[in-house]
C-alpha cells in the first residue's frame, strides 16, 4: 500500500491531480467560447450552448459505465485509454469546420471524459493506505476545480487571440503533455482484485439508492442546484459580450475566476458543519443561490461580478454537504450512490440550458434570473424537507 507523503505517494497523487486537471479543463473550455462560435457558425445560444451540455451529459452517463468496467478489467489502463480518446477529440474539434461534427465530436469527447473521475477514487482506494487516501483525495478535488477554471481562462484568452479552433488545438497539444506526464509518474495497479461485473446487482443497488428518500433528494437538490448555477454562466457570456459591455472571450474567461469563492465555500462548510445539520446548511447554500442571483438584476457589471461570487460560495456550501450527506447515508453499495449523484449532477448541467433558454427568449437576463429563483425556490423546499426527513429518521 501507498503510504502518506512517500516518493510514491506523490507521484499518484501528482498523476491523479494532473489528469484530473486535464479533464475538467476540455470539459469546459468552450464555454467562454459560445459567443464566438454563435457569431462563426450563425447559432443562438441555445444551439451553440450544445458544445458544452452534450459533453456534461454525456460524461454523466458514462460514469455508470466506466465503474463496473473498471471493477472487471483494471484502473489505470483504462483510464489511459479514455483520457487518450479525449485527447484525440480536442485535436479533431481543432480541425472541424462543421459545428454538427464538432457536436459529434464534444459528445464522444464527454463519454471519453468520464473515465477518470469514475475510477480515480477507486484506484486511490485499492492502492493508497487510509491516512493517505484522505490527503490524496485533496489534492484531487483541487484539480477539479483548477481544471474547471484554467480551460475556462485558457478558452478565453487562446479564443481571443488566436481563434476558437486554436484554442482546441493549443489545449490539445497541453493536454497530450499532461497524459505523457500521467503515464510516467502514475503506479502501476498492484493491489487491484478483478471482480465479474454483476449488471443485476449494479442495477438493483441503483434502484435501491432511487428508492431512498433520503438520497434522491440530495441528488435532486445537488443537480437542480447546478442546473441552474452552470448555465447562469452560459447566458451571462452571451450578455456580457453584447452592448453595453461588448467583453472579449478573455474577459469572458476571467468571469470564472468567481469559481475561486466555491473553493472557499467548501472549506467553510466543513466548519457549520459543527453548529448545523447538513440539510440546514444545504439550505444555507441555496438562500446564498438566491440572493447571489437576486444581485446581479443590476446592470453593473461589478454587482454582477458579486452575485456570481455569492453564487459560487453557495453552490459549493451545498454542493460538499450534498455529496457528503450521499455518502454517510447509503446503507450499501457507497460507490454506486456517489456516482449516481455525480450523474445527477452532471445531467442538471447538460438540461439547464434548455430550461434557462426559454426564460432568456422572453425576458433576456432578467428572465434568466426569475427563471432561476422558480428552480432555487424548488431546492430550497427540497433541502428544508430533506431536514424534516432526516429529523424524522433519527
Amino acid at each position: 500500500m501507498i503510504e502518506a507523503r512517500t516518493k510514491g505517494f506523490w507521484r499518484a497523487t501528482l498523476a491523479l491531480s494532473l489528469g484530473s486537471f486535464m479533464v475538467f479543463a476540455n470539459l469546459y473550455i468552450s464555454q467562454p467560447l459560445l459567443p464566438m462560435l454563435a457569431e462563426s457558425f450563425s447559432l443562438t445560444a441555445l444551439e451553440a450552448s450544445f458544445s458544452f451540455t452534450i459533453t456534461t451529459f454525456m460524461l454523466g452517463l458514462s460514469l455508470l459505465f466506466y465503474g463496473p468496467l473498471s471493477d472487471a478489467i483494471g484502473r489505470k489502463w483504462l483510464m489511459l485509454g479514455s483520457m487518450a480518446g479525449a485527447v484525440l477529440c480536442t485535436l479533431l474539434i481543432s480541425q472541424v469546420s462543421s459545428y454538427q461534427h464538432m457536436v459529434i465530436l464534444r459528445a464522444i469527447q464527454g463519454f471519453c471524459l468520464g473515465g477518470l473521475p469514475a475510477i480515480a477514487i477507486a484506484y486511490m482506494g485499492d492502492e493508497f493506505a487510509r491516512p493517505a487516501l484522505t490527503l490524496a483525495v485533496g489534492f484531487y478535488i483541487s484539480g477539479n476545480s483548477l481544471g474547471g477554471i484554467g480551460g475556462r481562462l485558457l478558452g478565453g484568452f487562446m479564443g481571443d487571440w488566436f481563434g476558437w479552433s486554436n484554442a482546441f488545438l493549443y489545449m490539445a497539444l497541453l493536454s497530450f503533455f499532461l497524459l505523457v506526464i500521467f503515464i510516467y509518474l502514475l503506479p502501476d495497479s498492484k493491489q487491484f482484485q478483478p471482480s465479474r461485473p454483476q449488471l443485476k446487482k449494479v442495477a438493483q443497488d441503483l434502484y435501491d439508492h432511487l428508492k431512498n428518500p433520503l438520497l434522491l433528494t440530495a441528488f435532486l437538490i445537488s443537480g437542480f442546484n447546478f442546473f441552474v448555477f452552470v448555465n447562469q454562466y452560459t447566458y451571462a457570456t452571451f450578455l456580457l459580450s453584447q452592448e453595453p459591455y461588448n467583453l472579449s472571450a478573455s474577459w469572458l474567461g476571467m468571469l470564472f475566476l468567481t469559481y475561486l469563492s466555491g473553493t472557499m465555500g467548501a472549506a467553510f462548510s466543513g466548519r457549520l458543519s459543527g453548529w448545523l445539520s447538513q440539510p440546514a446548511i444545504m439550505a444555507l447554500g441555496v438562500c446564498l443561490l438566491i440572493i447571489g442571483s437576486g444581485l446581479m438584476l443590476t446592470s453593473s457589471i461589478g454587482w454582477i461580478i458579486t452575485g456570481f461570487l455569492v453564487n459560487a460560495f453557495g453552490f459549493f456550501v451545498a454542493h460538499s454537504n450534498a455529496s457528503s450527506w450521499v455518502s454517510h447515508n447509503a446503507k450499501k453499495a457507497k460507490a454506486s450512490a456517489s456516482s449516481l449523484y455525480l450523474v445527477f449532477y452532471y445531467l442538471g448541467a447538460s438540461s439547464g440550458g434548455f430550461y434557462l433558454d426559454i426564460f432568456w427568449r422572453w425576458m433576456g437576463w432578467q428572465g434568466v434570473i426569475f427563471g432561476s429563483w422558480l428552480i432555487l425556490v424548488l431546492t430550497l423546499g427540497l433541502s428544508l424537507r430533506l431536514y424534516w426527513y432526516s429529523g424524522r429518521s433519527v
